[in-house]
């Protein structure tokens, strides 16, 4: 029933004054398409929005060794997914059987209409999140095809980055896969060259770099050579947030993401305490409508776009990249969160991606299964990360410092990792070494009361102890407390790299027209909706700069 009703939301049919008012409010062009034309291929990218008024367009996934029809729209049907209003290239073909009448609209003139007609605008969104989801849940559906080794850490990269970039793909693990040997072959690689990334029968990419790799397969987008009113660094659900608001409220706004969108809570597999969500969502689903509002909105997102450096000039901001092109602001917000602390034990910088890592997800939980995994952290993000895993692993160990979960982890999280038979909890217990020849094998651990010490046999430890702040790239004219997270607000009014006659706003840094939320800022409450609040507050603020200058 679930899924005849997700296929109903992906695939509606427009009534005629619907449609009429849609072509009219978004200056439609008449279409005819005759019998077997291609009206968008796979990796088209900025391909129009067609509605169908006669006739049929088949939807055709060319992944596979050999094309399948996924859909065939009819009259009042239209086109398209989440990857037209993203600007990403087009994951599926558009072709015509019959002669085929549509209405063809561009990328920009639906973004206005989706903004001017919210009752058509509700119906083409939902329908775009469902078709991705009937995709993504699909076992027929390929994408880009990943073939690599469990083991390698360059294949644990390249997945991490695909799925947390929303990419469609299948991973061939070399060390399990059957079909490995036939299908290195077919692309005329062997186990060596792995990881490799190919799509249909065609290779595409070696190994690459995660730069290389987005730009490939077309998910890099191009800066626009302007001054923008806000620059966002750090697409985490502050920076989204951010982006939103600024571009819905007329701001020229760009978001510069240097790995992927959703930040640490994007990788997040439960979220129940955001307002609103009483049955939980997972940050990838929050991300991903976060992604496709700001896109709706017309804000810009530029992933992978790490910034190397700030400078200042006159009352600009100067974002520094790192193939050398840079990007100005008339506001900035810095927005770029907090990485996991690493543990720093013996053995654990080698054997990190091959065994050690810093997210639970569905690509690090599909190495777990039916194993025992280890996680060492007490606060949410360990919590969740345990529930999660306890579904594919036959046991979880969680290891903590402190006497109990009680101290830094809600409450409801706590109970419920209590009540799941095969999640253990080893309080005052620490991780001593990580022990592996190329991949992972046990861990040394040790109880700081009893002394006592064991080694667990496993093939994946999950760190989760703490945040580092990204502000490494930021000058001194940004202070930073002593753990190196932003000041901002009405303390910095003494600061002598405060130069305005007012006091700065709440969410200021030292730098007029400079900006921070999120994790990253000293004092911010670590929670999902404090993120999202202060992203959108400082929307306000930058309205507020922007008439003083």
């Amino acid at each position: 029933m679930a899924e005849h009703n997700l296929w109903s939301v992906a695939f509606p049919t427009l009534a005629e004054a619907q449609i009429s008012d849609l072509a009219r409010c978004a200056s439609a062009t008449p279409r005819l398409f005759r019998d077997g034309q291609t009206l968008f291929a796979v990796g088209d990218r900025d391909f129009p929005f067609f509605i169908v008024k006669s006739g049929e367009v088949e939807i055709v996934d060319h992944s596979g060794d050999v094309p399948k029809t996924l859909v065939v729209h009819a009259q009042g049907s239209f086109t398209g997914d989440v990857s037209f209003l993203t600007g990403n290239p087009a994951v599926v073909s558009g072709v015509a059987r019959g002669d085929c009448d549509v209405f063809e609209i561009s990328g920009d003139a639906l973004r206005r209409s989706l903004n001017q007609c919210p009752a058509v605008s509700d119906i083409i969104l939902q329908a775009f999140i469902a078709r991705r989801q009937l995709l993504r849940e699909s076992a027929d559906f390929i994408g880009l095809r990943v073939i690599g080794s469990r083991y390698s850490a360059d294949t644990f990269r390249v997945r991490d980055f695909l799925a947390k970039n929303r990419v469609l793909f299948t991973w061939v693990d070399v060390e399990t896969d059957p079909q490995v040997d036939q299908l290195l072959k077919q692309f005329g690689v062997t186990e060596a060259d792995t990881p490799v990334i190919a799509c249909s029968s065609m290779l595409l990419l070696r190994n690459p770099s995660n730069r290389d790799l987005a730009e490939r397969i077309g998910i890099r987008h191009p800066l626009e050579q302007t001054v923008y009113d806000l620059v966002v660094v750090g697409g985490g659900l502050a920076g989204l947030a951010a982006a939103v608001y600024g571009a819905s409220e007329g701001l020229r706004t760009v978001v510069l993401e240097r790995t992927a969108p959703g930040g640490q809570a994007g990788s997040s597999m439960r979220i129940e305490n955001y307002l609103g969500f009483p049955t939980g969502l997972t940050g990838s689903e929050l991300a991903d409508r976060a992604i496709l509002q700001a896109n709706k909105f017309g804000a810009r997102l530029s992933v992978p776009t790490p910034v190397l450096r700030l400078e200042f000039e006159k009352t600009y901001s100067i974002l520094h990249l790192d193939d050398g092109e840079s990007v100005t602001a008339k506001c900035l917000l810095i927005a770029t969160g907090a990485d996991y602390r690493r543990l720093g034990v013996e053995g654990c910088e080698r054997l990190e991606g091959k065994g050690v890592y810093y997210a639970a997800t569905v690509a690090e939980a599909q190495l777990s299964r039916g194993a025992q995994v280890v996680i060492v952290g007490g606060g949410n993000s360990a919590g969740q990360a345990a529930v999660f895993l306890a579904q594919y692993a036959s046991q979880v160990l969680l290891v903590i410092r402190g006497d109990s979960l009680d101290k830094n982890m809600s409450s409801y999280l706590a109970r419920r990792i209590e009540q799941t038979g095969n999640i253990e909890v080893l309080c005052n217990t620490t991780v001593r070494r990580i022990q592996g020849d190329g991949y992972l094998t046990a861990v040394g651990i040790a109880n700081g009361k009893t002394g006592e010490e064991r080694t667990v046999e496993t093939p994946a430890v999950f760190s989760f102890i703490g945040a580092v702040p990204r502000t490494d790239w930021l000058p001194p004219e940004i202070v930073r407390d002593a753990e190196g997270f932003i000041q901002t607000g009405a303390a910095l009014a003494e600061s002598p790299h405060w130069t305005a006659r007012r006091q700065p706003f709440l969410l200021e840094t030292s730098r007029p027209g400079v900006f921070a939320a999120g994790d990253v800022r000293s004092g911010s409450v670590k929670r999902v909706a404090s993120a999202v609040g202060e992203g959108s507050m400082a929307v306000q603020f930058v309205h507020e700069y922007l008439k003083e200058v």
